[in-house]
């Protein structure tokens, strides 16, 4: 059997699963996940590995109409994922018809010479048969002429994500291993315990909060018994430090808690963790702010 081995972008409108998608593949949290859109800010890569070869994977964020800065640069790791990869996933939500943002994803980003998949998720959370039929047919019609392989899966529960890594293999060209057979990430320690902080507060805070959020970590020390972190939590507005805040502190403690856990399970260590909230007013619209926090297309 020929090894195989090759680069698959995961590319689809926010919130259609793509980060619960590359965890589930991979039997590990490597992205954040939450309901809200922008959850995936930055292109991740993660490694599956096999006996048949080696599958890199490059999460994107989800695909939508920019407002902001911020939202060229989320639009731009998107675009940046594509002429370098061997296989295109196209995510789609399969509890809803398709709509105008798949229409131009389809359009605009898929229209190469990059073979595509399109994966419909969710799908079985649709009980009325018929009505799952209309939702499948409309996402058939996006690609007109360009034939492509369709697949249902739900990344929740990994109904059919064998059958999806079959067939990605059988897309792959020959090709050698990249990445150590022990590694499944590109992110650095600190970039992940940042975005776990981050997705803390994403799931604790109210609507406008998490799309103004960005954490910086101000200090990382690996100790033989524990770790030391400190951490910034950057808001645009007054109002969102207080909301980050909470009466007596109690909002800031229950994210730090929560992310505390989480990170000491990454970092299989003690973990001290400390978190301050920063004004930075209106950073999504700012070049200057947005490199500060990582936020550069490389």
């Amino acid at each position: 059997m020929s090894y195989k081995s090759g680069f698959v972008a995961i590319i689809g409108r926010p919130n259609v699963g793509k980060s619960t998608l590359l965890n589930k593949i991979l039997g590990q949290k490597i992205a954040i996940t939450s309901s809200k859109p922008q959850t995936t800010r930055r292109r991740i890569k993660g490694f599956h590995t096999s006996e048949k070869g080696q599958i890199i994977f490059v999460d994107t964020p989800g695909v939508h109409k920019p407002l902001y800065k911020l939202g060229e640069f989320l639009l731009d790791e998107a675009k940046l994922a594509i002429p370098d990869a061997d296989l295109i996933l196209f995510l789609v939500d399969g509890t809803e018809a398709a709509g105008l943002g798949d229409r131009w994803i389809a359009e605009n980003l898929l229209q190469g010479e990059i073979p595509v998949i399109m994966v419909i998720n969710k799908v079985d959370q649709i009980k009325n048969m018929e009505v799952r039929y209309q939702i499948v047919e409309s996402y058939k019609n996006l690609l007109g002429e360009k034939s492509v392989p369709i697949l249902k899966i739900s990344a929740k529960t990994g109904r059919n994500v064998d059958d999806l890594i079959k067939n990605i293999y059988r897309k792959l060209p020959k090709g050698p291993q990249y990445y150590p057979e022990d590694e499944v990430t590109d992110q650095n320690l600190k970039s992940i315990v940042a975005e776990t902080i981050r997705e803390k507060v994403i799931r604790k805070t109210m609507e406008e909060v998490p799309h103004s959020i960005a954490v910086v970590i101000d200090n990382f020390e690996e100790k033989e018994a524990i770790t030391n972190i400190a951490a910034t939590i950057f808001v645009e507005h007054e109002s969102q430090k207080g909301i980050i805040i909470g009466e007596k502190a109690s909002m800031l403690k229950s994210i730090g808690t929560d992310a505390r856990i989480d990170i000491e399970k990454c970092l299989e260590t003690k973990v001290f963790l400390e978190l301050f909230v920063k004004l930075k007013k209106n950073w999504r619209k700012n070049p200057s702010a947005l490199r500060q926090f990582g936020y550069t297309s490389k």
